[in-house]
C-alpha cells in the first residue's frame, strides 16, 4: 500500500470522468454525491469562503503511479470536505461545543466536516476506486486525521451522516461515535398506496383519509412533474416558496440560490421531481425532491397561502404514492419531525464521527457521546412503539 492525501479546493480539481469511476464504500452513493451536484453547489457560489463553507475535498491515490501534478492519476479514494466558520446546515448540533470552546479562550472555527452540504441524508462518505480494500481504507483515513488538520489548522473534523457500517468502523478507530434519529418511509413491497394504509391501524387510516379528503373539499389540486417535464417556470415558483419558508423560519431566503437549482434542472433533471399545489389554477405551494433507484428524498419545500394538511400531502402522501407506483424502497422526507411517525415514517438511527485536535475536550466530548447515546437509543426506541401498523394478531 503506497497511498498518498492531498486536498483540492474545488471540483473541477478532479474530472468528472475520473470522478465517476469511483464507487460508495458504504450503501448507495444517493444523487447528492454526484459530480454535477456538488459542482453545482460551488458554480452557484452557495459553497465558497464567504459563505462558510469553503471546499476542501480529500483524495487519496497511489503515489507510485502519480504523475506530475495529475491529481486523477491513480486515484484510490475521493471525500467531499468543507471547512467550515459556522455550523448551520449541517442537521448535526454541536453549538454546544463551540461554546464550551469559546468558554475556554479556544477557537472552534474553522473546523472540516466531511458531508453533504445542507443534506442531512445518509449515503457513503468515502467514494473509492475498484478492489480497494474498506478497512485499510478507512484505517487510513483514521491514521491521516491529525496531519489534515495540522495542515489547515482545524480544530476538529466531522464525518456526518455516514453508513453504520463505516460510522463503527471508525469508532474503533477513535473517531467516537454520534447518533441521532430520522423518520423514513419504507417500501414493504406494497402493490398500491389502499395495501399501504390496509398495513396501518384503523384509527389511523381514517385520520390520514380524512386528511387527504379536506384538501380536495379546499379546492386544492396536486400534481407531480418528473424529469424534463419540470421547465424553467415551474423552477422559479419552487424557489419562490423556497425562500418563503426560510423567511417565516429564519428570517434570510435560504442556504441555496437560484442559479443552483436551475443548474440542477439543467444537469440532474432525471434525478428531479417536483410536486406542486394548485387552488383556482392558480399554484400556491411545490417540494422539490431528489430521487434514484434506491431512495425518493425530500428535501425543500415551501407556501405561499395557508391550507390545512397541504404540507403532509404534498410532502408525504405524494411521496409514499410515487415510491409504491415505481417500486422505490426508502422514502426519506427531511429530517426531525415526530409527527411522521403517525403516518408511517418509522425512526431510523443516523450516525456521524468527530474527533478534536485538542485532548482535553476530545475527551470531553467522547464523555459526552458515552451520557448523550443512551438517551438517543430510548427516544428511538419510544418512537418505534408509537407506529400506527396493525399488530400482527390485529392483521390476522
Amino acid at each position: 500500500m503506497n497511498w498518498q492525501w492531498t486536498s483540492i479546493n474545488s471540483m473541477a480539481g478532479v474530472s468528472k470522468a475520473d470522478y465517476e469511476q469511483l464507487l460508495p464504500l458504504d450503501s448507495h452513493a444517493s444523487p447528492f454525491l454526484q459530480y454535477d451536484f456538488l459542482h453545482a453547489l460551488e458554480t452557484s457560489e452557495c459553497v465558497c469562503e464567504e459563505s462558510g463553507w469553503q471546499p476542501l475535498h480529500i483524495i487519496i491515490k497511489n503515489s507510485s503511479n502519480h504523475t506530475g501534478d495529475n491529481v486523477d492519476s491513480g486515484i484510490v479514494a475521493f471525500i467531499p470536505a468543507y471547512i467550515k466558520t459556522h455550523s448551520y446546515g449541517e442537521y448535526v448540533f454541536d453549538h454546544s461545543w463551540a461554546h464550551a470552546y469559546q468558554q475556554h479562550g479556544l477557537a472552534y472555527y474553522p473546523k472540516l466536516i466531511m458531508a453533504v452540504p445542507f443534506t442531512p441524508v445518509t449515503g457513503s462518505r468515502v467514494l473509492i476506486a475498484k478492489d480497494i480494500d474498506r478497512n485499510a481504507l478507512l484505517s487510513y483515513i483514521s491514521a491521516i486525521t491529525s496531519e489534515i488538520l495540522k495542515s489547515q489548522q482545524l480544530s476538529s473534523l466531522h464525518m456526518l451522516f455516514s453508513p453504520q457500517s463505516t460510522s463503527d468502523t471508525l469508532a474503533l478507530e477513535s473517531m467516537h461515535q454520534r447518533q441521532s434519529v430520522q423518520f423514513n418511509w419504507l417500501n414493504k413491497a406494497y402493490s398500491d398506496y389502499t395495501q399501504f394504509t390496509e398495513s396501518l391501524t384503523a384509527r389511523r387510516r381514517r385520520s390520514i383519509k380524512k386528511e387527504r379528503a379536506s384538501i380536495i373539499k379546499q379546492g386544492v389540486n396536486v400534481k407531480r412533474i418528473v424529469g424534463s417535464d419540470i421547465n424553467a417556470e415551474d423552477m422559479q415558483f419552487f424557489y419562490r416558496c423556497y425562500q418563503q419558508t426560510y423567511l417565516k423560519r429564519s428570517g434570510h431566503t435560504g442556504y441555496l440560490n437560484q442559479h443552483f437549482f436551475y443548474t440542477l434542472l439543467s444537469t440532474m433533471s432525471d434525478n428531479l421531481m417536483l410536486i406542486i399545489a394548485e387552488k383556482n389554477q392558480r399554484p400556491i405551494a411545490a417540494a422539490l425532491f431528489f430521487h434514484d433507484k434506491d431512495g425518493l428524498y425530500g428535501r425543500y419545500w415551501g407556501a405561499l397561502e395557508d391550507i390545512s394538511g397541504l404540507h403532509f400531502e404534498v410532502c408525504y402522501y405524494q411521496g409514499i404514492e410515487h415510491c409504491i407506483e415505481n417500486n422505490i424502497p426508502l422514502f426519506n422526507p427531511g429530517t426531525q419531525g415526530e409527527h411522521k411517525i403517525l403516518r408511517g415514517f418509522e425512526p431510523t438511527l443516523c450516525y456521524s464521527n468527530h474527533i478534536m485536535t485538542e485532548p482535553a475536550f476530545d475527551s470531553a466530548v467522547k464523555d459526552f457521546l458515552q451520557r448523550e447515546t443512551p438517551h438517543i437509543v430510548d427516544y428511538f426506541i419510544q418512537s418505534q412503539a408509537l407506529l400506527p401498523f396493525k399488530q400482527e394478531c390485529e392483521a390476522n
